[in-house]
């Protein structure tokens, strides 16, 4: 990694590779200009070492290098062939046929057809593998053999053995240039072979994949995201996970792989501190008992699900149309997050985050279309609109329509700024900018009444 910003280091591991230890003491001696502030650049960087490394090479001893990190492309190339290797060691074949599962675009696809057709994927692999390349060339033998298809049909413990060894790490032209979807793949594939071995690292890897099919849930407004949000929300549930197989698991991979870069990243804010970091005592502290249930996360995601699935309930109409709320619509929408299987201390603290009930439900279900366009009314009455202006309000209704309110901030930043570099002040008059701060406050005190 290559960030100028690190003036901390903290070696927590024992490292015996002087080539290593360097490189980690590397990453602290980037150069950054205005880190403290304007004019205030970085001078130093900290270490904080908790094994002895330090000492360790003050004593010039004799070191090795070990071995270099593995590329992605090698490790997805060794989890397909642990795969292949899985799947041919089921025991049942009659069990592996009745494991099948509807693929769009790829028919019905059973355990035997998943083998076959990720052996097929290496295979192609191997056989797009320059020979003419220097470091291919030395592989020559093993190249041949294995771009052969009928090589693959039957893969005997040494055949793995020579894959993983010989072939796993070369470079060939079938590439795959989405660095996103292949990451995804990596997860997916060590999924499937937490299924097929049955690992106990099988939850935490779902709740990855779950991670994942919310952060596309959030972007509904992608049409090839809004395409497939059925599938997309029954793998972010728990149901679908409740008797998961290997091949569903595949269909999840085939079908989200490429939407997975359409997460947006996490924008950062920069911000100044001036205070001195202290070392202290080192004190025992022992860790209060996690809960066993829901964690705020995973709460969200059932309880927007239970929402969609009531969502002609009057209390929540009432809340997406923007119509001030009763007291005894707090106590329904309340009702309602408890029967999605909410507890009440995650409520409580929903409520405390969200600054209110309605605004944490809000922000789940959205802002009824309609009711978004009705707020800025006024703003578009009359022929004096300009088609900008417009656009404008209709993006503000976008958002609204998908997380329920909006911050006035929101107005001078991205995508607001693509209209005019100063945001809503450089589309609309002084006044009409006040209105729709107005409009937008009044927005978020009808949910959080």
């Amino acid at each position: 990694i290559d960030v100028p910003e690190v003036v901390n280091l903290v070696f927590f591991k024992v490292v015996r590779s002087k080539t290593k230890f360097w490189q980690m003491l590397g990453r602290g001696t980037r150069l950054c200009k205005d880190l403290f502030g304007p004019g205030q650049d970085k001078q130093n960087f900290f270490v904080f070492d908790l094994c002895q490394n330090l000492e360790f090479f003050n004593q010039d001893p004799a070191t090795s290098d070990g071995a270099s990190s593995q590329t992605l492309s090698t490790r997805l190339f060794k989890a397909r062939l642990a795969m292949i290797a899985a799947l041919d060691k089921r025991e049942n074949d009659s069990l592996r046929a009745r494991h099948s599962l509807a693929v769009v675009g790829f028919g019905h696809l059973s355990e035997e057809q998943l083998r076959e057709q990720t052996a097929d994927m290496l295979q192609a692999r191997v056989a797009a593998m320059n020979l003419d390349n220097f470091v291919v060339r030395p592989q020559r033998r093993w190249v041949e053999k294995y771009a052969e298809a009928k090589a693959w049909k039957q893969l005997g413990d040494d055949d793995h053995a020579e894959l993983a060894h010989q072939l796993a790490h070369l470079p060939s032209q079938l590439s795959d240039d989405d660095e996103a979807a292949k990451r995804f793949d990596m997860l997916l594939l060590r999924t499937q072979l937490a299924v097929l071995q049955a690992r106990p690292e099988f939850a935490g890897l779902q709740q990855k994949v779950q991670a994942i099919a919310s952060a596309l849930e959030d972007q509904l407004a992608i049409p090839a995201i809004k395409s497939e949000i059925m599938f997309i929300s029954a793998v972010a549930g728990d149901e679908w996970w409740t008797e998961v197989t290997v091949t569903m698991l595949e269909t999840a991979r085939r079908r989200l792989r490429a939407l997975v870069r359409l997460i947006p990243k996490g924008q950062k804010k920069l911000v100044y501190t001036d205070f001195e970091d202290e070392l202290g005592e080192l004190t025992e502290v022992e860790l209060a008992p996690v809960m066993v249930g829901l964690d705020m996360a995973r709460f969200k995601r059932k309880a927007r699900q239970f929402l969609k699935a009531h969502a002609s309930h009057l209390s929540l109409q009432r809340l997406r149309r923007n119509q001030p709320l009763t007291a005894t619509d707090l106590v329904e929408l309340e009702r309602m997050l408890v029967q999605a299987g909410g507890t009440l201390p995650l409520i409580d603290e929903a409520k405390a985050t969200s600054q209110g009930l309605g605004l944490f439900i809000r922000s789940l279900v959205g802002m009824d279309r309609e009711a978004a366009m009705q707020a800025f009314s006024a703003l578009l009455d009359g022929s004096t609109a300009t088609p900008d202006q417009i656009e404008f309000i209709d993006l503000v209704a976008q958002e609204l329509t998908l997380n329920g309110v909006m911050s006035a901030d929101r107005l001078f930043q991205s995508p607001f700024t693509d209209f005019h570099s100063q945001g809503v002040a450089g589309i609309f008059p002084p006044a009409k900018v006040s209105s729709l701060v107005d409009a937008l406050a009044h927005i978020r005190q009808r949910a959080a009444a």
